[in-house]
This record gives structure tokens, sequence and C-alpha cells, in this order.
């Protein structure tokens, strides 16, 4: 019997896109196929496993060669002179071919759209109803994955259907303009001794997961995951799994009712030429409301960029929707400290939105854990991007060595095209506890989506470490706030990062600095010892319980050079 230690990598940590509730995988225990299995370390309580146990989760992460235990096996048994077992055959079994291509896939969304909504198929009671430590107790067999046995740059992993996961998804092999079906079959997954006996009737695949050489050549390495709803994420080179994007938000402020969670019920998924960065993925989107055509065109490296091409058939007119959905987790930081007990300094996949407007500006507007779901909108024409950015990268900002919070990527959102107006929206739900996705920010256009129409958006999405904008002015480093010791009112302090834009001339910059309610006073901006940027300084005296928009521009000359700073207080 021997102990399982946490592998190192990308690939290893996370929470295996288990869907939207964060439900699926803690982001300390390493990720086996669908599976989690927990491992000796600090803060952790080791689980001892099996030999069975420990050779199959080793030949699933890729650590064992290809048939060696199955030949070590044979060998042994010839030697002993028993009867030599022939080494299981690996890979999937694929249907007959049919011409497929990004036409196809749109007439096949339109026609679906033309009829009822009619739900996937549902997984059985017993593969529902498995708890979440027998669901760990089942991963794929990495040697199965699709395109393995091929020079493709790009190899799939197919997730089973059960627990949380209770619909079925279609996946597709293409190559060369025909794709055929991958068919379901259990002996593609391998389980230990404590997994229940059941029937593989029952299930099905629920989703994929990309494997590419991201960082070494010839290693494969997962890159990215498709599961749950349109729920899907990457990572760039070195970085683990954190914030989520979607396909299609539909509902999310709730004026309408509740949210619609719309669902790729089938994938396709394309070989790709020796050598290849770039993977192409495609899905069929289908919910009660809409049906849609996706292709996803995705380039691994640092940035990930996922290119999206997206046709959209609503079934129903759409007034309450995103495009380019983004959702993470914030609970808690510098600015909202004091509310938790904790021994970590931080903890958040994303700290703060981050705005390129039509208008010039870039907006910086820290994330906040509220006491009620709270909405926003920073309307605009003709956006340049918006993106859930994690900016805090040093460990000292955690001091969570295991969940490595500062190696999780920021996500942002790059129209391609003229968006015409709208607004970007963040939605911020109160949160507890760490599990909980508690972000959301999308697009949503003024013009609503006709019932019958199409609707055609393209967009990428940089998976990395920070946005890909100009960087024409200072960026917001961090932002603080306290109650004034001896006088009345908060105070706020935002520190900018060192830039060419702010000069030599410190008593040159003039600090805007405003509210939508009560008043402003001290506004200070002087040099920060710490970082060699500039820290402005403001207290606000607010009402008691109104909620206040802050504002807060650095100018030198008349012209901007900082970030615009944007947050929401209420007053106690």
């Amino acid at each position: 019997m021997v102990q399982v230690q946490p592998v190192e990598g990308a690939g290893a940590a996370g929470r295996c896109g288990l869907g939207a509730a964060r439900r699926s995988c803690d982001a300390r225990r390493p990720c086996v196929g669908n599976a989690c299995f927990r491992a000796g370390g600090a803060g952790m309580s080791g689980s001892v496993m099996s030999r069975r146990a420990l050779l199959g989760t080793l030949s699933a992460l890729g650590l064992m060669p290809q048939l060696v235990r199955a030949e070590g096996e044979a060998a042994t048994a010839a030697a002993e002179g028993a009867t030599v077992i022939e080494p299981k055959t690996f890979g999937v079994k694929l249907g007959d071919p049919l011409p497929f291509s990004r036409a196809t896939l749109e007439a096949e969304a339109k026609a679906l759209a033309a009829a009822d909504y009619v739900p996937p198929p549902e997984v059985s009671s017993e593969w529902r109803d498995l708890t979440y430590d027998q669901f760990r107790e089942i991963w794929f067999d990495t040697r199965n994955g699709l395109f393995r046995d091929s020079d493709s740059a790009v190899r799939a992993d197919l997730f089973i259907a059960g627990l949380y996961q209770t619909h079925e998804v279609e996946v597709n092999a293409v190559k060369d303009g025909m794709a055929r079906r991958v068919a379901f079959d259990l002996g593609l997954y391998d389980t230990t001794d404590r997994f229940p006996q059941l029937d593989p009737a029952g299930t099905g695949f629920s989703g994929i997961r990309l494997l590419g050489e991201l960082v070494e050549p010839t290693v494969f390495q997962e890159y990215a995951v498709f599961q749950g709803a349109t729920y899907f994420r990457a990572i760039g080179k070195e970085q683990i799994y954190g914030l989520s994007a979607r396909g299609l938000a539909i509902g999310t402020t709730g004026a309408n009712g509740p949210e619609e969670f719309p669902l790729f019920r089938a994938y396709w998924v394309e070989a790709a030429a020796a050598g290849s960065a770039e993977a192409v993925v495609h899905a069929l989107m289908d919910g009660p409301s809409a049906t849609g055509a996706y292709t996803f065109r995705i380039r691994k490296g640092l940035p990930t960029v996922i290119e999206v091409e997206a046709t959209v058939y609503p079934r129903v007119e759409l007034t309450d929707f995103g495009i380019a959905p983004e959702t993470s987790m914030f609970l808690f930081n510098d600015l909202n400290r004091i509310k938790f007990d904790d021994f970590r300094e931080g903890v958040h996949d994303s700290d703060g939105l981050q705005i390129a407007n039509g208008a010039g500006e870039i907006l910086w507007r820290p994330l906040r854990n509220p006491e009620r779901v709270e909405m926003s909108g920073f309307g605009d024409t003709g956006l340049r991007g918006f993106g859930l950015m994690q900016r805090a990268r040093d460990p000292e900002s955690y001091l969570d060595f295991e969940a490595k919070y500062e190696r999780r990527p920021s996500l942002w959102v790059e129209p391609l095209g003229d968006w015409g107006k709208g607004r970007v929206m963040l939605m911020e739900i109160p949160a507890d506890k760490e599990i909980y996705d508690n972000i959301v920010a999308y697009w949503q256009p003024d013009a609503p989506m006709a019932a019958g129409s199409e609707q055609k958006f393209s967009y990428r999405l940089y998976w990395g470490e920070d946005a890909p904008v100009d960087g024409l002015v200072a960026r917001v480093q961090g932002s603080r706030t306290g109650e004034r010791v001896f006088e009345e009112g908060r105070i706020f302090t935002i520190d900018y990062a060192p830039h060419p834009a702010l000069g030599e001339d410190i008593s040159a910059l003039e600090a805007r600095v405003s509210t939508s309610s009560g008043e402003v006073k001290g506004v200070q901006v002087k040099p920060n010892p710490a970082t060699g940027g500039v820290r402005v300084a403001a207290t606000f005296l607010m009402p008691e319980g109104i909620p206040a928009e802050l504002r807060v521009e650095l100018w030198r000359d008349a012209v901007r050079v900082g970030e615009v700073w944007l947050y929401r207080w209420f007053g106690a």
C-alpha cells in the first residue's frame, strides 16, 4: 500500500470543468479524468490507495508508458508458465463518416430552432445518485484518447456523465471534412475496486478535454475543457484552472424569471496536423429559448487564445441575454479582508473587471463580495474589450500554497467587428466560501434578438496573465479602504504602478475624484516609495444605506495618465 502525492502541473489542479457550481473538484486535489483523489500532504488528509488504484491513476495521468503494465504482466505470466492474455487494445470506436463543415453545423442549429425544444438524454438515476466520493473512483484511461494513435497535434479525453453532469452529449471526430461519431464504451474508463457495478447503458459522455504540447515537446498536457451546459475553460502555459466562459447567458438578471442555461448537446473535434499550434472544436448549442452553432479555434500558449465564431438562432425574442459571458469567484482581498476570519491574505480567481471602452478609457472596477446580489452596467458604443482579471500575481497576496490563486488566468474578451451599442454587465453575488462562483460579466447589446432571426458574433478570448491592451496609461496596482481614525469618513487609497505617462514631477498630477452620493474631501496624490508608482488617497463621506458610485481619474496636463478607478460602496 502506498500514498499518492499531488502531481504538479496545470492538468493536476483546478476543478476539472465539472460545471458551473464548482461542486466538482477542490483546487487542492489533483484531478484524474473526471475524478479527484485526496493526496497526502500539508493541510490534506491522505487516503491510502490500493496498488491497482495507484497504477490506474498513474496511467491515467500519463506517468506510465503505454502498455507497460500489460506487457509486464504478460511477461511475468509467460515466465511462470501461465496462460498469456493478450494486451488490451486501446482507442475509441467510430461510426460511419458523414460530411461536416461550419455550414452543415449552422444548418443543423437553424433546423433545431424551428422545432420545439427537446432535452438531451438524461443519465439513469443510479448514475445521477452516485456520491462525490464514488464518482472520483472512475476516470478516463488516457490511452483511449481521441487521435492518440495518430500524429495529430491535439488529443481529446472524454468525460463520463453522472453525479452533477446529468445529461449525455454527443462527441464526433473530424478529419478531412468527414465526421464520425464516437461510440460510448465503459471500457474507455478505469475504476478502483470501490466503484459500484452500474449499467453502462445508463450513462454516456458529458464533455471533452483537450491535450497538447503546451510546455514541452512530446509531452501532452491538458489545456482546455468543455463540460457542463455551455461552460468551457482554458489555461495558458504554467497556469492552473480558474474562471470559466460560457457560450451564451440567458436571463442572468432574473428580470423575466429564472436564469436559463442552454447546453452544448454535441461536439466535433478536428484532428490537427502534426506540429500545429491550433485546435478546432465545434459545438451545437440548444436550449428552450435559442440554438446556436459555435466554432472554437484554440491556440495554446501564454496566453492561450480562443477565437469564437457564434451564430445564434432564437426560438423566442431575447431581451435579457449576454454575449461572451465569464464566470468567476471573488471571496475577499484587501478591500474587504475584515469580513473574513481566514489565515490567507486573499481568496479569488479574479480581482477586478477591466474595460477598454469606445471612448478611449481603460476602466478598472475592483470586484466586491456584497451583502445582496448586485448588478452594474457600463454603457458603451464601440467596445474594445473587457474581462475579469487576476492582477495579484505574488503568492504573498494569498499565502495559499495549495490553491495557487496567483497562477489563475485572467480572461479578456476582444470583439471582432462592431458590437454596436450596449453595456458590459457585472453581476456580484454574496458568497461565504470559495466553492461558489459568484461573479458574472458579459456584453449585453441594446437591441434584442428577434425570434426566428440569425445573430452572428465573433470574438477572441485571451486566457493569460493580463489584458492585451495598449498600455498607454498607468494601471491600478491595488486598492485599500478603512475608517478614518481622527475624523469622519472612509478613506480609499488607489495605487498606480510606475509608468512613463506619470512623468517625473508628481506635483503636476491631478486626481479628479467624484461620488454619486455624499461628498469627497482630502484628495492627495503622492509618490509610493514601496512601488515607485503613485498613490491617490481620498476621504468619502457617504450617507447611510445609500449606494455610492466612486470614481477616480489621474490627469497630467489635460491628458489622462491612469486607468479610471471605479467602485461601489454602501454607507453603514
